[in-house]
């Protein structure tokens, strides 16, 4: 099983993007509402990916991206950004600053799930 932790601080599009990640029976899903309950919930405990909103109104997806790259235990996790923010400038800043994937909103079921399934089988 893996563990993958879901970010946004919409709970319709947490919502969507597990539905999306559920017909594959190998994932395990938590949300988080907020980049600060995300470092909260990494801290705590171990997940094998992350999926994260760049845009949300206490701790934004960089910062924690930053915080995950910061941390010796959390450096290698993957971490895929989806935003509403497809401009290059916001691509570059964030996969500079170490996200491993970027994906802009919207997106198809498929899309998501293979991003996820690529990340964790390293292939991505």
């Amino acid at each position: 099983m893996a563990e993958v932790l879901v970010v946004d601080d919409s709970k319709v599009m947490r919502d969507m993007i597990t539905a999306c990640l559920r017909p594959d029976p190998k994932l395990t899903i938590t949300q988080a509402a907020s980049g600060l309950e995300a470092i909260e919930r990494l801290s705590l405990k171990a997940y094998d990916c992350v999926v994260l909103d760049l845009n949300m109104p206490d701790i934004g997806g960089l910062e924690v991206v930053e915080f995950v790259r910061s941390q010796d235990k959390l450096r290698k996790l993957p971490v895929l950004i989806v935003t509403t923010r497809g401009d290059d400038t916001s691509r570059e800043t964030v996969l500079a600053a170490g996200a491993s994937r970027f994906m802009t909103k919207p997106f198809t079921p498929e899309q998501i799930l293979g991003e996820v399934q690529a990340l964790l089988a390293g292939t991505a």
